[in-house]
């Protein structure tokens, strides 16, 4: 019998997926729960198991494809069956559903090509006299993009020759026009010729890029978040020396056992036992029902940056975690995520989230909300700088912090609160390890 595999739905929301890569070809046997596909969906990269033994009659979509959710990817002959049992196998379910709950990753824009292509039209170019159309009364099929460019270069679209589909006039013919027979409207009333306009479309120059699925996730997320959220940011700086110097002193004991030791596991740490004291940094506002989720578990999401775009991978409870096993994690995670194979599971549930641009550059921004958390960390470029200390100008080394909060769920006084005692813990780090 023939059996038809669409795309599962595999939980998280995601309703499409592009094909990144085929495992199999038409005609070769695979076995059940053999990899047919690798898919990008909107928050990871995964492989899509066989249903079914059998051998692959077709595969629907080329690599880089978009597929939905429910779309046929692959028809399958299953020998050995056939009538009544074959209409019970067929209707076996493919997978069990999977809930969704809380993953995390900081519309499609439709973009006109040089391939796609209008209707003629009757349209002249205001500056262009009526005697310029053509005997014959040709009028022009040519695409979005040519139209337009014809249009700003003051080029009457229906004297240029097409060379597309059924004579259509393209951005190449555009051009190719310009360049044979130059531009009159950009010379003056002088004689004299705007050197750039010897430069065929020298400010018109695009790169046309197709959104990933990550893109297409990160858009969406920050307009729900920013539509949703009442964003509020406060900032402020930490003298932090001390914690300089006691990463200084374990950095080389930690990388010889593989680790990377940066600041991030003893930010993670001060800001979970921070939150531990102000609950509501660590919760979600639920307006259908008019309640406020305070969460006991401090699962805090660290924004990656990749080749991609942002992810936010989840540390799972970082309240009970040493230092080592913070800088284990991260580790593990930041690896994962750079080589996308972050699963599922490793993006669920965040109740807070740190991003690191200071890590790139920059000391100070306005940092999104992971929404609907209630509250993101960012953190600054460490800096020298001088400070006070006793009286006496010193030298430093400053962290800056900026923490953006909902401020539907907490007021200013209660997020300078929490920041402070951040760096508190920041500022006397051996304070980390007695809380």
């Amino acid at each position: 019998m023939r059996y038809i595999f669409k795309f599962p739905d595999i939980g998280e929301g995601l309703d499409e997926g592009i094909i990144a890569e085929w495992y199999v070809v038409k005609g070769q046997e695979v076995a059940m729960g053999q990899s047919l596909v690798k898919m990008e969906t909107d928050k990871v990269v995964t492989d899509i198991p066989s249903p079914r033994s059998g051998i692959i009659a077709a595969l629907y979509g080329h690599v880089g494809e978009t597929i939905r959710v429910g779309s046929p990817l692959a028809e399958l002959d299953i020998q050995g069956l056939d009538g009544a049992e074959a209409l019970a196998e067929a209707a076996k379910p493919v997978f069990e559903p999977v809930s969704e709950e809380g993953a995390g990753v900081v519309g499609t824009l439709e973009i006109a090509g040089n391939s796609a292509y209008l209707p003629a039209t009757t349209e002249v170019q205001p500056q262009e006299s009526a005697a310029a159309i053509p005997a014959s009364g040709r009028k022009a099929l040519a695409t979005p993009v040519a139209r337009a460019l014809a249009r700003e270069l003051g080029v009457n679209i229906d004297l240029v020759p097409g060379t597309g589909p059924a004579g259509r006039v393209t951005k190449n013919d555009i051009e190719s026009y310009v360049t044979r027979n130059g531009n009159s409207h950009n010379q003056s009333d002088s004689g004299l010729q705007d050197p750039a306009s010897r430069i065929p479309n020298y400010d018109l120059e695009t790169e046309i890029r197709p959104l990933s699925q990550i893109r297409k996730t990160i858009a969406r997320n920050m307009i729900q978040s920013k539509h949703n959220a009442a964003h509020m940011t406060v900032f402020d700086e930490v003298e932090v020396s001390r914690l300089v110097d006691i990463r200084a002193r374990y950095k080389e004991s930690f990388s010889q056992e593989g680790l990377r030791l940066t600041y991030l596991p003893f930010i993670l740490k001060a800001t979970a036992l921070a939150l531990r004291q102000h609950p509501t940094l660590n919760s979600e506002m639920d307006t259908d029902n008019g309640k406020l989720i305070l969460k006991k578990y401090y699962h805090i999401g660290i924004a990656v940056d990749t080749e991609e775009g942002l992810v936010v991978p989840v540390v799972k409870q970082v309240d009970r975690l040493t230092i080592r096993e913070l800088a284990m994690a991260l580790n593990i995670l930041s690896d994962k995520a750079r080589n996308r194979a972050l699963t599922l599971e490793e993006m669920k549930n965040g109740s807070f989230t740190i991003t690191n641009y200071g890590s790139i550059g920059g000391q100070f921004a306005v940092p999104v909300i992971n929404y609907p958390q209630a509250a993101i960390l960012g953190i600054g470029r460490i800096l020298e700088k001088p400070v006070v200390n006793n009286g006496q100008v010193v030298p430093g080394t400053i962290l800056p912090l900026s923490l953006s909060v909902d401020h539907r769920i907490v007021d200013g006084g209660e997020a300078t609160r929490f920041l402070n005692r951040v760096m508190e813990y920041l500022g006397d780090p051996v304070s980390l390890i007695m809380g």
